[in-house]
Order: structure tokens, then sequence, then C-alpha cells
């Protein structure tokens, strides 16, 4: 099955074409001919996953999954939550986007946050939506080189280590998306074999 993930962003295709295996065809979006920004517009995880979805099968007729994660942090209120990747600025900057959380909660000891992927799916003109979760910590400081994003500072309750420090394998074995796409692989092997 050739699938569309509205994305180019090479991590994310990285770690998400393992967990669907060789059963599908994963295409990015520069694969399809798409160079659009593609519209993010919702004030919630699960709208702008559908929001993006819905864009490249209504305009490229493309089955397609999109996905928007968001780190929420409990003490911050749940930031910066669906505005994760633009927090200290439009210019998707993690640098800063850590920065300032890192300074948000200087003098706070409540570090629990959560990372959470929100994947809609539309398949054939229906969709679907897929949901995971995995609940951490946030460090007081980054550690780690790998993965992207707030990798560095986002400690999971099952490790010891910062995603940053994980290789994708063990990421994808506790991590959000992995949880998230394993709901999606699973859905679309019993789709197939229907």
């Amino acid at each position: 099955m050739n699938l569309v993930i509205a994305s180019n962003n090479t991590h994310k295709i990285q770690e998400i074409q393992p967990i669907l295996d060789n059963s599908f065809s994963l295409m990015s979006l520069s694969e399809i001919g798409c160079a659009d920004e593609l519209p993010e517009e919702q004030e919630t995880l699960e709208g702008n996953a559908s929001q993006k979805a819905w864009y490249i099968y209504n305009k490229f007729g493309y089955n397609c999954f999109a996905d928007d994660t968001g780190l929420e942090i409990e003490a911050l209120g749940g930031e910066p939550g669906v505005y994760s990747a633009r927090y200290a600025g439009d210019g998707k900057d993690a640098d800063a986007n850590i920065d300032k959380v890192l300074d948000k909660l200087h003098k706070i000891n409540n570090r629990k946050a959560r990372f959470r992927t929100v994947i809609s799916l539309v398949l054939n003109g229906i969709e679907y939506s897929f949901e995971g979760i995995v609940d951490g910590k946030i460090l007081t400081e980054r550690q780690g080189t790998g993965g992207f994003g707030y990798d560095p500072i986002f400690q999971p309750d099952e490790s010891d280590r910062s995603f940053a420090m994980m290789s994708i394998s063990d990421k994808n074995r506790i991590s959000h998306r992995a949880r998230a796409v394993i709901k999606l692989a699973e859905f679309l092997k019993q789709h197939e074999s229907a």
C-alpha cells in the first residue's frame, strides 16, 4: 500500500518507516511533488493533524496520514502543547524552544510532562484518528545529542536517559509517536486483510 506521510521531516520519517515495516511504501511530500507549506491553523493537535491530512488528500488524491505532536508540561498548564514547534517564535528553532522551557521551569520543582502525538489518517475519503502518549519529566539541562525537538530535555518514565541519548530503535520502543504509529499500523494491516 502506498501511503503519504504529510511531512518532509527526515527524522520523523526515519522513526516511522521501521514501525510500519515493508508492507507499506511511505512517500514524503517531496516525493508526491508537494512543496506547499501545510496549514496548521487549529487550536488542538487533533485539529492540526486532521487539517494537514485532508489538505493532502483533497489536493493530491493520495491516502495520507499526518501527525501533530505536543509537549505538555504540567506546571505550565499544558504548555507548549499545540504550539510546541513555535514556542519561542515562528522560526521553529528547537534550541530557542528548549531554552524557553528551561527558563520557565527554572525555579519549579514539578517537572512532570508528557509527549502526545495524534495521527489523522485519511483513507479512501474516511478519517481515522490514533493517539500515543509517553509520560516523563523535563530535565534541568540538555542531555544527549540525538533525536530532535525537545528530546535533549525530556526523560520518559521508563528510562534513566533522555530521548536524545537513545538510539532510534530504543526510542521507538517507548515514544509517543511510535505508540500512535503502532496503532496506525495495526489498523492498516486489519484494513488490508478485511
